[in-house]
């Protein structure tokens, strides 16, 4: 009756850990590091000095010998499809991932609450990110960026609100 009982609870369990896996967004592999503090302890953040670069991924994932960032965002796929900076944000993932694993992920995922986007990681892909974070290091050493939007929700939300100049509320 006692293995047959654990054999039940076995199955109870790993039938959980699929659907929350599932809705999780994540693909199919083994999750080797995770940021969402809701499946374990916080992980280090990935570092690259090369880069200037420090980023913490919601999960990567091992899948058929690749390492691949999933950022999970809680708003649905935008009409246009995914935003740039989130396109980025995966971008700059997989360019941590490449360094930390020593090997590029074909591509990055971005998990939408109503589905979810694979990103390649392109050569020309990298490049824009390297631009975007050479323009983001001239802003820094000018001292001050200049506000790239007119949407007061995103102001509101922001945490810099109370020290910008250019705020909208």
């Amino acid at each position: 009756m006692l293995p047959v009982l654990l054999a039940l609870l076995a199955l109870l369990l790993l039938l959980l850990a699929r659907r929350a896996r599932r809705q999780a967004g994540l693909p199919t592999g083994i999750v080797v590091y995770t940021d969402t503090g809701s499946w374990a302890r916080a992980e280090a953040p990935l570092f690259s000095a090369r880069l200037g670069l420090t980023g913490k991924p919601d999960y990567l994932v091992q899948r058929h010998g690749q390492v691949l960032p999933v950022e999970v965002k809680s708003m649905p796929t935008p009409p246009g499809g995914p935003h740039a900076s989130h396109v980025y944000q995966v971008a700059a993932y997989c360019a941590l991932v490449t360094e930390a694993y020593d090997h590029r992920p074909a591509y990055g995922l971005i998990k939408y609450a109503d589905q979810t986007l694979a990103v390649a990681f392109t050569p020309a892909l990298e490049a824009e990110l390297q631009t975007l974070l050479a323009q983001i290091r001239a802003d820094r050493a000018a001292g001050e960026a200049p506000r790239s939007h007119a949407v007061p929700a995103r102001c509101r939300a922001c945490g810099f609100r109370e020290v910008c100049g250019q705020s909208l509320v």
